[in-house]
């Protein structure tokens, strides 16, 4: 069965990487398979499915698509575009610091789903082609999210098995290799796309002639969007003390959001519609396909192979999960990934390894910078892509990956130098 689960998910990514076949219909047709040939029961397979993921991201997107009845992204837009004073090297870099922040304080789906309108509607003010503004937040948004345990579904799973990890050490251990990691790339992405981060003075001085407070169209609404969005990122904020699953805050807070707006059936159908549901069950074909991998003990013999390999050595066992996380998480979601290692490495601790901190720091970034090097390899990237093409703007595998793996391989190279000083230096 081993064999067969491998060529499902290898002829099913193939497909993906072609772009021949929407990459929703090639995940689930590879889940299906995977159920009707007996690899997974159907049990089994929902299992597999990260409801808590799907759940925070229709939440979101529920709670972006009401609030953007109230012309709120608009004015984000105009008045970062103002404080950039319209030039778009400095909208660049702005609105890529602010993902980063957004991403390490709330997590990084959240972030793009707020980021991208705004993106949108800057660009098309400024008649600037919006692609090289949508990679960099994708990039800047995975990178913001390893600073912090909160940031990227990795490091929640990592602060949830290893309870000595706390809030605070994530962001001391975390934090100056992120910032780091944002500064190069965009410095780099600027130098990429420096010939077309260009606009004419007369856009510009339109731009900066705007007033702001006019986008805003219905401000009893903003003031209930505004209020239900505090809740959530309060819900966010305190989930160490609550326990309530980010899923159920976004989900709570999106319908809330919809009964204080009345309820009204055109409002809920419009909401509804704002749901990238494409990209929804492209992630549970995704689960499913991966979870014929983890069933059949593929994952779980390849991660094992590659640990035994140290011969238990701290050094090299660091450096090695730290660049098979990164590589493995950029063709594959990163998630059930790092649910394979975690035991793996605890199991390591047991076997008479006494510095397992190197191995769980080495975890997170491989995992979460990871996610940058293909438009697969973390949630942000496919919902950036699913919203860019609502809009009419395609964000192929082969385009990101020219963009993305190179700067992906990059912050892991800074990476290991700073794990390895850190950490591992004699």
């Amino acid at each position: 069965m081993d064999v067969i689960a491998g060529i499902i998910f290898i002829f099913m990514y193939m497909v993906i990487v072609s772009e021949k076949i929407h990459r929703t219909v090639a995940a689930m047709l590879g889940a299906v398979s995977m159920v009707l040939l007996g690899i997974l029961s159907q049990e089994t397979a929902l299992h597999h499915v990260d409801f808590n993921t799907l759940g925070l991201l229709v939440g979101m997107m529920v709670l972006v698509g009401v609030t953007s009845h109230t012309g709120l992204f608009d004015y984000v837009a105009i008045k970062a575009a103002k404080v950039a004073k319209a030039e778009p090297k400095r909208i660049l870099i702005y609105l890529a610091l602010i993902t980063a922040v957004f991403s390490a304080f709330l997590d990084n789906v959240t972030t793009v789903l707020l980021m991208v309108p705004v993106t949108f509607s800057i660009t098309q003010k400024l008649h600037l082609k919006v692609m090289p503004f949508l990679l960099t937040q994708i990039i800047a948004s995975n990178i913001g999210g390893t600073a912090t345990l909160i940031g990227d579904p990795p490091n929640i799973m990592i602060g949830s098995a290893v309870k000595e990890l706390t809030f605070v050490a994530f962001i001391d251990n975390l934090a100056p290799i992120a910032i780091l990691n944002l500064i190069l790339v965009i410095l780099i992405m600027e130098v990429i796309y420096k010939k077309g981060l260009h606009t004419t003075p007369e856009l510009q001085a339109e731009l900066m002639a705007m007033n702001e407070k006019k986008s805003l169209k219905d401000h009893n609404l903003l003031k209930k969007s505004l209020f239900v969005l505090t809740l959530v990122i309060l819900g966010f904020f305190t989930h160490a003390l609550t326990h309530i699953e980010s899923s159920m805050i976004a989900l709570a807070g999106g319908f809330l959001l919809l009964l204080l707006a009345g309820g009204s059936h055109h409002l809920v159908e419009s909401s509804m519609k704002a749901v990238e549901w494409a990209t929804i069950f492209f992630f549970i074909g995704l689960f499913i396909a991966v979870g014929g991998l983890i069933e059949t003990g593929i994952i779980g013999s390849l991660a094992g192979k590659a640990v035994e390999l140290t011969g238990g050595d701290v050094t090299a066992t660091s450096l090695l999960v730290l660049w098979l996380s990164a590589l493995v998480s950029a063709v594959l979601d990163n998630i059930p990934f790092v649910a394979t290692m975690i035991p793996l490495i605890q199991n390591m601790g047991a076997m008479g390894i006494d510095n397992l901190e190197p191995i769980w720091w080495s975890l997170a970034l491989g995992a979460c910078l990871g996610g940058n090097g293909t438009l697969v390899g973390a949630s942000a990237n496919l919902i950036v892509a699913g919203m860019a093409a609502e809009r009419g703007v395609k964000i192929t595998f082969i385009n990101y990956l020219k963009i993305g793996f190179p700067l992906m391989i990059l912050t892991i190279i800074t990476s290991t130098v700073y794990v390895y000083i850190r950490y591992l230096l004699p």
